[in-house]
C-alpha cells in the first residue's frame, strides 16, 4: 500500500509549480521536511509517488489545497465532442492524398469512385461493429482492448507493439508530410498565374461532365493493384475507431458511441465521395496523377488567385487530425502499460491536466525518424498492412464473443453478416497486399513478427538482471519529476 509521505511528495510536485513567493514556499518545504526521511525511505525501495493529492501539507496563501481530488481521466467527451473527435480526425490528410493512389491502382474514374464508395461503406460496417465492442466491453485502448479480451495477452502485444513501432509513427508521419507539402504551398507558387477560365460563380453554376464520359475506359485495372487502393481509400475513412479508444473518458457510452460513430461515418461518407466528383468535374484523371497536391491544382481552377488560402486550410485540417490520432493512441499506450504490457511510466497521469502525457510524448522520436525514412506513398503501404490485419481480427473478436459469451450485456447489436463481411475483406486485402507491394509490406509483417520474441523477454521473463530493474526504476522516478505525473489511483474497473 501506497504511504501518506509519497501523498506528500506527490502534493509537494503539485504546489511547488504554483508557489506564489519565498514565504510560502518555506513554508512548504518546512512543512514536509518531517516527512522527508520516510518519503526517501519508499522512493529507495522502488516506489512510486502516490496517484492522489493529500491534503496534508499547508494551503498557500489562504488557498485550500485541491482536497482529496483524484488523478484520473475525467468522463468529459459528450456526443458532440464525439462526433468532433471523430470527423476531425478523419478529415485529415487522406482526401487530400488517397484520391492520386486510388486513381493509381484502378485505371479509371468510374472504378476509382467505386473504390471510394465501397470503402465508406466498409468503413462503416467496422464502425457499427466497434460501436458493439464498444458498448460491451466499456475500456478504452479500442483494438489493444478487444484482442486482450478475446484472444489473449500475446496477441494484444503483438498489436501494441507494431501500434508503437510501424501504426502511430508512420500514420504521423504521413499527415505531417502532408501538413508540410500544403502549408509551403503558398510560398512556391508558379511564376505563370492560373488562367481564370472558371470563376467562382461559375463553379456553383455550371458543373463539367466531360471527365465523367467512358468513366470505366482507360487502363485496366489489375487485381494486384486493388488492395493498395483499398488502402488508400481505407486509409482516407481511418478514424472512426479513434473514440474506442476512449471509452472511459465517454459520457454515457452505451448512447453516445453508436450515435457519434453512425453520424460520423454518413458525413464523412457522403462528403468524400461528393469531394471525388468535385475533383473530377474539375480535373482530369491524367491532371490528378500529376498533382503532387491535388487540393492546389483543384482550387487553382476554381479559385484563381483565392487559391493560395486553401492549402493553408488543408495544413490546418492535417494539423487537427494528427492532434485528435495523438489524443486517442495515447490512450491505447496508457491502457497497454496498466495492463503491464508497456513501461510503467506510460500509464501515469499529469497532476493538473489529468492527461497521459508520457504516453502522448513517447511518439515523437520514432515519427521523426519515419520522416526521413520513406516517402509518403511508401509509408501508407507500411502502416496499412498491419493497422489492418488487427482492426479485422479485432472484429472477428466480436463474431468470436457471439459465440463464445452470448450472455454478455450488448446495448448494441449489429447483424452478424456485418462484422463478417468487414473482417473478411480486410484479411483478404492485407493478405494480397503481400504480393502487391512486398517490399513494404513485407517489411510491416517482419517488424509484426519480432513482437513475439519481445513479448517473451520484456514481459515473461522475470529473472532480468538487477542492474536492469534499479536502472528501470531510477529512469521511472526521474521521469515522474520532470513531467509531473503520478500512478492513476485504482478506479478503471467497470
Amino acid at each position: 500500500m501506497l504511504t501518506e509521505s509519497q501523498g506528500d511528495l506527490a502534493h509537494l510536485i503539485h504546489i511547488l509549480w504554483s508557489t506564489p513567493g519565498e514565504l510560502e514556499l518555506l513554508s512548504v518545504l518546512k512543512n514536509v521536511a518531517e516527512n522527508f526521511e520516510a518519503v526517501a525511505s519508499t522512493i529507495s525501495n522502488g516506489g512510486y509517488l502516490q496517484g492522489s493529492v493529500n491534503t496534508r501539507l499547508s494551503s498557500l496563501g489562504g488557498k485550500e489545497p485541491p482536497g482529496q481530488e483524484k488523478v484520473v481521466l475525467k468522463r468529459k467527451i459528450s456526443l458532440l465532442r464525439g462526433i468532433s473527435i471523430i470527423i476531425g480526425t478523419i478529415i485529415g490528410a487522406g482526401i487530400f492524398i488517397s484520391p492520386k493512389g486510388v486513381l493509381q491502382n484502378t485505371g479509371s474514374v468510374g472504378l476509382s469512385l467505386v473504390v471510394w464508395t465501397v470503402c465508406g461503406v466498409l468503413s462503416l460496417f467496422g464502425a457499427l461493429s466497434y460501436a458493439e465492442l464498444g458498448t460491451t466491453i466499456k475500456k478504452s485502448g479500442g483494438h489493444y482492448t478487444y484482442i486482450l479480451e478475446v484472444f489473449g495477452p500475446l496477441p494484444a502485444f503483438v498489436r501494441v507493439w507494431v501500434e508503437l513501432l510501424i501504426i502511430r509513427p508512420a500514420a504521423t508521419a504521413v499527415i505531417s508530410l502532408a501538413f508540410g507539402r500544403y502549408i509551403l504551398e503558398p510560398f512556391f507558387i508558379q511564376c505563370e498565374i492560373p488562367e481564370l477560365a472558371v470563376k467562382l460563380i461559375t463553379a456553383v453554376g455550371i458543373r463539367q461532365t466531360q471527365h465523367f464520359k467512358d468513366a470505366f475506359s482507360g487502363r485496366d485495372a489489375s487485381i494486384m493493384g486493388l488492395p493498395l487502393a483499398f488502402y488508400y481509400g481505407m486509409y482516407a475513412y481511418a478514424g472512426w475507431f479513434y473514440l474506442n479508444f476512449v471509452t472511459e473518458e465517454v459520457e454515457n457510452p452505451e448512447k453516445t458511441i453508436p450515435l457519434a460513430i453512425c453520424i460520423s461515418m454518413a458525413v464523412v461518407t457522403i462528403g468524400y465521395v461528393l469531394t471525388n466528383v468535385a475533383y473530377f468535374t474539375t480535373i482530369s484523371a491524367e491532371e490528378l496523377l500529376l498533382s503532387e497536391a491535388v487540393a492546389v491544382t483543384f482550387s487553382e481552377r476554381l479559385l484563381g488567385n483565392f487559391s493560395v488560402a486553401v492549402p493553408i486550410f488543408v495544413a490546418l485540417s492535417c494539423f487537427g487530425s494528427m492532434n485528435g490520432g495523438v489524443f486517442a493512441v495515447s490512450r491505447l499506450f496508457y491502457v497497454a502499460s496498466r495492463e503491464g504490457h508497456l513501461p510503467e511510466i506510460l500509464s501515469m497521469i499529469h497532476i493538473r491536466k489529468h492527461t497521459p502525457l508520457p504516453a502522448v510524448i513517447v511518439l515523437h522520436p520514432l515519427t521523426m525518424v519515419m520522416l526521413f525514412s520513406g516517402d509518403l506513398y511508401s509509408l501508407l503501404n507500411f502502416l496499412s498492412f498491419a493497422r489492418w490485419l488487427f482492426i479485422g481480427l479485432a472484429v472477428a473478436g466480436l463474431i468470436y464473443l457471439r459465440y463464445k459469451r452470448p450472455d454478455m450485456h450488448r446495448p448494441f447489436k449489429v447483424p452478424l453478416f456485418i462484422p463478417a463481411l468487414f473482417s473478411f475483406t480486410c484479411l483478404f486485402m492485407v493478405a494480397l497486399s503481400l504480393y502487391s507491394d512486398p517490399f513494404s509490406t513485407g517489411i510491416g509483417f517482419i517488424i509484426t513478427l519480432t513482437a513475439v520474441p519481445a513479448y517473451y523477454l520484456f514481459i515473461i521473463w522475470d529473472e532480468k538482471p538487477r542492474w536492469f530493474r534499479r536502472m528501470s526504476d531510477i529512469t521511472t522516478r526521474t521521469l515522474q519529476i520532470i513531467l509531473e505525473v503520478v500512478p492513476e489511483e485504482d478506479c478503471h474497473k467497470l
